[in-house]
């Protein structure tokens, strides 16, 4: 979610879809979304986009309740889900956080206005969206207890440099997921940008934490946690 640089000048929403000069949306994960029209953004038309990220098919293999079973999180937790787009997993950890706090990011300010606008349908006043910069989490040290990264960690280019970023975020004890897909995933197009389990890992042990790949099993991806060594006594 990620300071943050990318491959490309591209928007940071849910990141299954491809950046700008990249594959097409209707060639990602989200086969048939609608694709950008010449000088618009990516993911400017939230609504639109909405139907493939929150498709219930998706459950299916995103096995959202499975992920955010890895964060182990406790009620009055705040997590900050980076790059969340149409608010696919924000909805649901704002469920399981009744004190808690959801901190949703993401770089489209449609989408943000539109997980907005979805809260306050769903009733859900525990989500704040932030608006991040393409070098800026804009998270402030030491603010949150957990970060999911998810089906995004593959389009940042400087991924060492924003796991350092989201490490500074945490407090003391606090860990991120790191939710990607694996190389035999299918529900991803032929070439598409991969990370490699051990690859991610030494992206959160070069910013400081401890990191391993989780032993949760999901269809298509792997979930890697890095976790910040809690204060010295």
């Amino acid at each position: 979610m990620p300071g943050v640089m990318f491959r490309t000048p591209c928007l940071l929403a849910i990141a299954l879809a491809g950046c700008a000069g990249a594959t097409p949306p209707a060639q990602t994960a989200h086969d048939g979304a609608p694709p950008p029209t010449a000088g618009e953004h990516r993911f400017a038309h939230a609504e639109e986009w909405a139907k493939k990220f929150d498709d219930p098919a998706r459950d299916a293999w995103q096995q959202p309740d499975v992920v955010i079973a890895a964060l182990e999180l406790a009620p009055a937790m705040t997590v900050a889900d980076v790059g969340a787009g149409t608010g696919y997993f924000s909805v649901r950890l704002a469920r399981a956080l009744p004190r808690g706090e959801v901190i949703a990011t993401d770089l489209e300010p449609d989408m943000l206005r539109y997980l907005g606008e979805r809260a306050a349908r769903e009733h859900l006043s525990n989500i704040r969206t932030v608006l991040a910069g393409a070098d800026d989490p804009h998270l402030p040290a030491g603010s949150v207890d957990r970060v999911l990264v998810s089906d995004v960690w593959h389009h940042i280019a400087d991924r060492a440099r924003y796991a350092r970023g989201l490490a500074a975020a945490l407090r003391p004890g606090g860990r991120i997921a790191i939710v990607d897909f694996r190389a035999d995933a299918t529900h991803v197009p032929p070439h598409h940008p991969h990370v490699t389990p051990e690859a991610a890992i030494a992206d959160l042990r070069a910013a400081g934490l401890d990191a391993s790949l989780s032993p949760t099993k999901l269809p298509d991806q792997y979930i890697v946690i890095g976790t910040r060594p809690a204060a010295a006594r």
